[in-house]
């Protein structure tokens, strides 16, 4: 199966376009957005990802769990994710308040990665890989 990608410089844009002003801008020194993306890839190349809400579930917990920003590491992923599915024909329907909660616990490692992609697929009207 073949998807689009998000590439390191989209993501960084991405997460300079969601941050309010006052908030510290640019990456955090001691940590990779290579690395961190790099997680997806290799879950891709291992033949872990089976459809786009594994891949967009993936890309959400790397980015949020990567911290790889100064500021705005959750919010980066929640768009990260959105753009993800979108860009492989994708929408979903959620509320605000509660797809901030599953990135939230996905960022604290209170779900997994694969809990997230289900929940994506319950919102896209979709039960499960194809």
């Amino acid at each position: 199966m073949s998807f689009r990608l998000l590439t390191p410089a989209q993501v960084e844009t991405l997460h300079d376009l969601i941050l309010n002003p006052g908030e510290p801008p640019g990456r955090a020194q001691d940590k990779s957005l290579d690395g961190a993306l790099a997680r997806v890839d290799n879950r891709l190349v291992y033949g872990m990802i089976e459809d786009v809400f594994d891949l967009a579930a993936a890309y959400a917990a790397a980015i949020s769990q990567g911290h790889c920003f100064n500021d705005g590491n959750k919010r980066t992923a929640y768009r990260s994710m959105l753009i993800c599915l979108k860009l492989n024909g994708v929408t979903i329907t959620h509320e605000t308040e509660e797809i901030g909660q599953q990135i939230i616990s996905l960022a604290q490692g209170l779900i997994e990665e694969d809990a997230m992609a289900q929940w994506l697929r319950t919102k896209s009207g979709e039960s499960g890989p194809a």
